[in-house]
């Protein structure tokens, strides 16, 4: 709020309760911090910020289902904030609602990089998703597994009742039914190990990596000698090394970094297929 902004009565205690509820958090006392954030929304009910301050003082006590009550308010009032969606986005991650979850964390990180590339909020929403992303792959893994083995063992079931069925046929057709059982029950079994093998976490290819940390790229910028680094991990080196290329070592800067749009389609797609891989642990 500039200068020569003018304030109800009632808008300016409810700005001096905001700052009250700030000193309340940053001391600790999140009970205090509340009560001063719920007056000054009682003050004035259709300003975000208040609501998406009592939220973070809701998620300091694990009450989930307050943080999003409030954050969807703060979201009706104002669809651009940030904190309002990851907030919600986490409360939804913790009632296991990983899509709905996903989609506001989603949000919230597209807002965070317009915002702000470099915010650390922007680091922590990635961090967020990606652990997400990660376990909602590995609650669907889990279920694919289950009903895999279900599957197989209908299917060996099946072949099994057919073998006992075919030996009461002559002598020679029962060999050869037994030879055909064997050969049957090998190939089932190595379509559906084909199969477990192809959804488990595995490697991230070389080239999707950043050539510095070896960690899967999400903001891929590529060098006018074609290395491809991650941004800010990049950033980080001209800050505390210098400004040259950590692999050619020919003088770069900032502004000669290019956006690698090519490899982060490459990287998305593979995450899309491997969501193992948003592990970042």
């Amino acid at each position: 709020m500039g200068p020569g902004v003018f304030l109800s009565g009632a808008a300016r205690q409810a700005e001096i309760l905001r700052k009250d509820g700030n000193h309340y958090f940053q001391k600790g006392r999140i009970g205090a911090a509340i009560e001063a954030y719920t007056e000054a929304i009682t003050l004035c009910p259709n300003v975000p910020v208040y609501l998406t301050n009592r939220a973070l003082c809701h998620r300091k006590r694990n009450d989930w289902k307050k943080v999003e009550e409030d954050c969807r308010r703060a979201i009706q009032l104002d669809n651009n904030s940030v904190k309002a969606h990851y907030m919600v986005g986490l409360a939804l991650i913790q009632n296991k609602d990983y899509p709905e979850g996903i989609k506001h964390l989603e949000k919230a990180l597209d807002l965070g990089r317009g915002a702000n590339q470099k915010s650390y909020m922007v680091e922590e929403i990635w961090q967020e998703l990606a652990n997400a992303k990660y376990r909602e792959w590995e609650q669907a893994s889990t279920k694919r597994s289950w009903e895999l083995q279900t599957l197989k063992e209908a299917c060996e079931a099946a072949l099994e009742q057919k073998y006992f069925l075919d030996q009461s046929e002559p002598e020679g057709f029962v060999d050869q039914a037994e030879i055909a059982h064997r050969e049957q029950l090998n190939s089932l079994r190595s379509v559906f190990e084909n199969y477990a093998v192809a959804d488990a976490p595995s490697e991230v290819p070389d080239h999707l990596c950043c050539k510095i940390t070896l960690d899967i790229l999400r903001d891929p910028v590529i060098t006018p000698s074609g290395v491809t680094y991650e941004r800010a991990v990049i950033l980080d080196h001209f800050r505390k090394v210098g400004n040259f290329d950590p692999i050619t070592r020919e003088l770069l800067d900032e502004s000669q970094l290019v956006p690698n749009l090519a490899i982060k389609e490459a990287v998305q797609a593979f995450l899309d297929k491997h969501g193992w891989a948003y592990n970042t642990n």
